[in-house]
């Protein structure tokens, strides 16, 4: 007969499925994610519009004026050539790496920039992204340079079983033959990603590290760093700012627009 004071085991909810699992986010990350989605492109200037359209009725000139100018701004900032007026500022704070800069440096710290998850070509598994992967192949190509040590980082944000520290392990040692030495795998953001990575660094008396991150990030992840408590040399890549313009350049596209609402990102992160 069983103890009628043993704590009663509840059964599982019907409609669970293991998949929710990998899509729960952290309560914190999900505000963050919907309060920077408001502020960020295309949601702020479509709502801009909207306002305006709301306030035609008792505004008919200022409420057209305020759409209008939305929908061009919307426009512009759709076009590679347009986003540069957020991001060529911004990556300008962050110049290349001179081969002059990484004397005394003890580490190099790769920051994780998203996954491609459930690649059906790697077998379901989640790889890096396109962001990553370009972190990934400058830093292995410092650490050849150089021989020293890798930290990446990257958790797992998005509710993944997967940290993006152990994706990025596996990318450094399959396709660019790179060791890793540590893993920070619970960070969700880059103010953890600083945090938890000088943790890391401090228990290996390490106190000088080498950053890799996008041009566009970089600045951002700079300071954060620094804040941290490390002494950091920037090595950004991915500069968008560098590329020769052409024709297309002036036309909206997703890509144009990808990249003013990456910058705009980072130059809200410097006030969030």
């Amino acid at each position: 007969m069983r103890n009628s004071t043993a704590a009663p085991v509840r059964a599982p909810w019907p409609c669970w499925h293991p998949l929710f699992d990998r899509v729960a986010m952290h309560a914190t990350v999900i505000v963050t994610k919907v309060l920077s989605t408001l502020l960020l492109l295309p949601t702020n200037l479509i709502l801009t519009c909207i306002t305006g359209l709301l306030l035609r009725r008792a505004y008919p000139r200022t409420g057209m004026a305020i759409s209008m100018s939305s929908l061009l701004l919307l426009a512009i900032l759709s076009t590679k050539a347009g986003a540069l007026l957020l991001v060529m500022p911004m990556e300008q704070r962050s110049p290349p790496l001179a081969v002059s800069e990484v004397d005394g440096a003890q580490a190099i710290v790769i920051l994780g920039g998203g996954r491609q998850a459930n690649a059906p070509e790697y077998g379901g598994d989640d790889s890096p992204n396109y962001w990553t992967l370009a972190r990934l192949r400058y830093g292995a190509k410092l650490q050849r340079q150089t021989g020293l040590p890798i930290l990446v980082s990257g958790g797992t944000p998005d509710g993944s079983r997967i940290s993006e520290a152990a994706i990025m392990e596996n990318s450094l040692r399959d396709d660019f033959a790179t060791p890793v030495r540590w893993l920070e795998g619970a960070s969700d953001d880059t103010k953890q990603n600083a945090s938890f990575s000088a943790e890391i660094l401090r228990q290996a008396r390490i106190r000088k590290i080498i950053l890799v991150t996008d041009a566009v990030h970089m600045h951002r992840a700079r300071l954060l760093f620094a804040q941290a408590g490390l002494t950091v040399i920037s090595a950004p890549t991915v500069f968008f700012s560098r590329e020769r313009l052409t024709l297309l350049s002036f036309l909206p596209s997703g890509e144009g627009l990808r990249r003013s609402e990456y910058a705009l990102h980072e130059w809200v992160g410097l006030f969030w």
